[in-house]
């Protein structure tokens, strides 16, 4: 991973973050979704950020459950919903257009208090405190094995989301391995971040479909379900090991 130089520094609750970030072992279980692009854009549109359109009007969410155990701010469950979108000032469309979008995380509930600050604070991350109900392995062992996967994610005792992941294919790690670079974007008390990343990821399976989304009856389930939520994702995957980091956020 790339090394800072003449680094920035943060203080969340008593202790120094040193710029970017790093995540050292994670293990991440996602699903890919084709919905509707203008229920997309009309559930983020107050981010002033406009969504990734394909394919007769489609747009691309992600949605993606984290555990993160040797990390910078500790260890910790996350859920995201993800929507890709374009760079500001782009209005790119058509496949093609995907190579270069970001996703804007949108949803983002958390188990521990310290990553909840960092994340709200450093880059303006929608983080809010959750609970999390896990079922199967989500270890390496788990995943390199293929067995199945599920969680639920209750916030202020309501049922938000849940979902359960089928076994995927492992995939060679010629074609996963590389580092990826990508952008985050986010919204929160009327400014809109940009966070740079880098990632790489090992122990990598894939499956069309392969996993079962429910919804409560919190309003996230609501907005989920605007896009058309639960329905057949397109993709699923599951990562034995995510090593990333996360730089400073550019404010637009």
């Amino acid at each position: 991973m790339t090394e800072a130089t003449n680094a920035s520094t943060h203080t969340i609750a008593g202790t120094v973050l040193t710029m970017p970030v790093r995540v050292r072992t994670a293990h991440q279980h996602t699903a890919m979704f084709v919905v509707d692009a203008d229920a997309a854009q009309a559930m983020i549109d107050y981010s002033g950020l406009q969504v990734c359109r394909f394919a007769r009007n489609r747009a691309m969410v992600v949605l993606m459950l984290m555990r993160y155990e040797d990390t910078d701010l500790g260890a910790y469950y996350e859920y995201g919903t993800n929507v890709m979108v374009n760079p500001p000032g782009s209005s790119a469309s058509g496949f093609s257009a995907l190579q270069s979008a970001g996703a804007f995380v949108h949803h983002l509930p958390v188990d521990q208090s310290f990553t909840l600050e960092a994340g709200r604070t450093i880059w303006g991350y929608p983080k809010v405190m959750s609970e999390f109900t896990i079922r199967g392995a989500d270890d390496p062992a788990g995943v390199r094995h293929g067995r199945s996967f599920g969680f639920d994610v209750t916030i202020d005792g309501q049922f938000a989301v849940g979902m359960d992941f089928r076994p995927g294919l492992p995939v060679p790690a010629a074609l996963t391995g590389r580092k990826q670079v990508h952008s985050t974007y986010s919204y929160l008390d009327g400014v809109t971040r940009e966070t740079p990343g880098e990632m790489v990821m090992t122990g990598v399976r894939y499956r069309p479909g392969g996993v079962t989304v429910r919804l409560g009856d919190h309003p996230y389930a609501a907005e989920l379900a605007s896009l058309g939520l639960p329905k057949r994702a397109l993709m699923s995957s599951s990562a034995a090991n995510v090593d990333m980091t996360f730089g400073d956020s550019r404010v637009f």
